[in-house]
C-alpha cells in the first residue's frame, strides 16, 4: 500500500478539516504550462528520481550509489511565482531528513524540507481539471475566512490516485495553509 502524508485533524468546520501537518521532505519540479499539463510534465523527472536517478547520502563503506524511493501520496501542485508556472511535488516517505534524502541527478528536480504547518483541507472526488480545483479553492478560502481563520500561504492541490483510477473514485483535496 502507498504511504500517505501524515496529518492530525485538529478541528472540523463546515466545508473543511483543520489539520496539523508535520515537517516533511519533498522532491519538486517547476514547470511551465497549463494546470492540466503541469502534472504530466513534472511526473517524468520526479519518477526518475524515485527510480534511482539520484545519489544516496546514506553512510556506506563504498562510494554512494543511487537509491530507490517508494512512491507516496498525494502528489501536490501549486502555482509558481509567475503566470502558467507550477510547482509539482512528491512527498517523500517518512523518515527522510535533509541529511538522508538522496541528491537528485537531474537539475530540474530539487529537494527541500517543508516546515510543520496548520492547514485547512477540503476533500472531493472527480476529474483533475483547473476548473474543479479552482472552484474548490475559492470555496475553501471563503469557508476558512468565515471560520475566523486567516490564510497564510498558497493553496495547493493534492491528487491521491493514479490516472487510470475511474474519475468518480479519485480522492482529491485543496489545502490552504492558515495562520497559527
Amino acid at each position: 500500500m502507498t504511504e500517505r502524508q501524515p496529518y492530525r485533524v485538529v478541528a472540523r468546520h463546515p466545508g473543511f478539516e483543520l489539520r496539523r501537518y508535520p515537517a516533511h521532505m519533498v522532491a519538486e519540479v517547476r514547470v511551465d504550462g497549463t494546470f492540466e499539463s503541469a502534472g504530466s510534465t513534472a511526473f517524468r523527472p520526479l519518477a526518475r528520481y524515485l527510480a534511482g536517478a539520484n545519489r544516496s547520502r546514506r553512510a556506506a563503506p563504498e562510494p554512494a550509489g543511487s537509491e530507490r524511493i517508494a512512491m507516496t501520496a498525494p502528489v501536490l501542485q501549486e502555482e509558481g511565482d509567475r503566470p502558467r508556472c507550477w510547482l509539482v511535488r512528491f512527498v517523500m516517505p517518512a523518515g527522510f531528513t535533509p541529511a538522508t534524502l538522496p541528491e537528485p541527478a537531474d537539475p530540474l528536480v530539487t529537494t527541500r524540507e517543508i516546515p510543520a504547518q496548520l492547514a485547512a483541507a477540503m476533500r472531493f472526488s472527480g476529474r483533475w481539471t483547473a476548473r474543479a480545483f479552482e472552484r474548490r479553492a475559492t470555496a475553501l478560502g471563503r469557508a476558512v475566512t468565515a471560520a475566523g481563520l486567516r490564510p497564510a500561504g498558497a493553496v495547493r492541490y493534492a491528487r491521491f490516485d493514479p490516472p487510470w483510477k475511474p474519475w468518480f473514485l479519485r480522492r482529491n483535496e485543496v489545502v490552504l495553509p492558515v495562520a497559527e
